[in-house]
């Protein structure tokens, strides 16, 4: 399993990107803590619902916690100094990595199939995201066209999926899994790489 801190960390860098989300819409400090919460917990909260297990942050309150923190400091750090424009994407792209690879291995622990460990990893990393535009009033990001976002989570969730299977220790797995999700995601925004788009083609009848 990944250790406590690494889940933390996974917690803390969405709650970032939460609170930085909601600093381009203006909204006020509840608003900020609202967002950052929502952002680092829904992906979390729906797999464990889901699964039919305790709620993660209602167990450990120490997530709710350094959320908080997270969000927190991002507001004086962003008044001091500029934060870069694809901050929000990298940071979103760290949670994402941490997020699907930690949702996929609850699932294995759970001794649920392969198939389901790659959903919920999937719904983990993504859903809180998906949460937090919405809340902010944004197309969702795993909605945007072409945009390499759920692919990234997914790819990663089967690589350490099909490595488990082929013997492979957990821990260089998870590793693994985690790699190619900030990998895929971190290319997909430094060079806009995006997937093919299905587009009906025209009625051409006169």
């Amino acid at each position: 399993m990944i250790a406590p801190w690494i889940e933390l960390a996974g917690v803390a860098v969405f709650a970032v990107s939460g609170a930085l989300a909601a600093g381009r819409k203006s909204l006020d400090l509840l608003g900020v803590v609202v967002i950052a919460w929502v952002t680092a917990t829904g992906g979390g909260t729906l797999r464990d619902l889901l699964l039919d297990r305790p709620v993660f942050w209602v167990e450990r309150p120490q997530f709710l916690v350094v959320a908080l923190i997270a969000a927190l400091l991002t507001v004086p750090y962003v008044r001091i100094a500029r934060p870069p424009e694809k901050l929000l994407e990298l940071a979103d792209a760290l949670g994402l990595a941490l997020a699907s690879i930690l949702g996929a291995q609850v699932s294995i622990a759970l001794g649920k199939p392969g198939l389901i460990a790659v959903v919920m990893g999937t719904i983990t990393g993504a859903f809180g995201g998906l949460l937090r535009d919405v809340l902010c009033n944004e197309i969702p990001m795993i909605l945007q066209k072409g945009n390499i976002y759920a692919t990234a989570a997914i790819s990663g969730c089967t690589l350490m999926v099909l490595l488990l299977h082929a013997g492979i220790a957990a821990p260089v797995a998870a590793a693994a899994g985690m790699a190619l999700v900030a990998v895929m995601r971190i290319a997909a925004i430094v060079f806009g790489l995006t997937l093919p788009v299905f587009t009906l083609p025209e009625d051409r009848r006169p």
